[in-house]
């Protein structure tokens, strides 16, 4: 989708703020950089829904995480997540871990994340994600239970690659109930996220 339909999706399901994080990796994050900062520079402020620009970095090696996760941040970048171990991709081993090390923001989808790896995602502050995607949100129960255990903090995403994935707050509140999470565990989750953002706006 046209990141000005993805906006109006998210504008009518009553959102307030979103990041838009297409997939990159060295082919194409200039092109993608360069399109979601005119977007956003361009996008009215006085529309309610805040808009960040993102890049999700996706199948990348693992030398790649660290200058890439750079490069976007000099470029302007807001929001910066790496794609991680999910059961349903042939991700490559160690892809969390080099994530982390290179201090992504969000670490999408991190599968059967090891102790160790959620141990460094607390110390650099990096959110793991639970997510309504399909596929992806195999292992949220897994990856809600190490949270507790290790201290990390998580996000609720969509993930959303087409209309049909973006659903309501209150569905995507249902996903984290659905993780194990408690209503009061949730809550935390959306003050953590706001004060996330209020750094990023």
């Amino acid at each position: 989708m046209l990141p000005a339909e993805v906006i109006r999706r998210y504008e009518e399901k009553k959102y307030k703020a979103i990041a838009i994080t297409d997939h990159v990796d060295r082919s194409n994050i200039d092109m993608v950089i360069e399109g979601i900062l005119k977007f956003c520079s361009s996008f009215s402020q006085k529309r309610k829904l805040k808009v960040l620009p993102g890049v999700e970095l996706t199948h990348i090696s693992l030398d790649d995480f660290a200058p890439l996760t750079n490069f976007a941040r000099k470029k302007g970048i807001k929001v910066i997540i790496g794609h991680g171990e999910t059961l349903v991709e042939p991700v490559v081993k160690g892809t969390n871990k080099a994530a982390i090390e290179a201090g992504v923001d969000i670490l999408a989808h991190p599968g059967l994340i090891s102790d160790s790896d959620c141990k460094l995602a607390v110390k650099k502050g990096i959110l793991l994600e639970l997510t309504s995607r399909r596929g992806h949100c195999l292992t949220n129960g897994y990856v809600a239970k190490m949270a507790e255990k290790h201290g990390a903090k998580l996000v609720l995403n969509n993930d959303s690659h087409s209309p049909c994935d973006i659903i309501t707050p209150a569905e995507l509140e249902k996903v984290g109930l659905g993780a194990g999470l408690s209503k009061k565990e949730i809550e935390q989750i959306y003050k953590n996220l706001t004060i996330f953002l209020s750094k990023k706006l």
